[in-house]
């Protein structure tokens, strides 16, 4: 059976041996962006894509639409 590509096995940690190369090369401002981007999913505090993509296909339009904002 063939492996799955990264992001879509059944087995999510497998998805992330991809980015080990890069984790290691994080300083402390990055691994403190992350805790903090961590932090506000577990929180709720994130915006949907698909309140982005609403946004973003708004602009330069008659009826642009203002920023999304957490929990849209």
């Amino acid at each position: 059976m063939p492996q799955d590509p990264p992001g879509v096995s059944e087995d999510p940690a497998a998805d992330f041996e991809f980015f080990d190369d890069i984790d290691e090369d994080l300083d402390e401002d990055d691994e403190r962006a992350i805790a903090e981007a961590e932090q506000a999913i577990l929180e709720g505090r994130v915006i949907s894509h698909e309140a982005i993509m609403r946004w973003v296909r708004s602009w330069g339009t008659e009826n642009e639409l203002p920023p999304p904002e957490c929990g849209e």
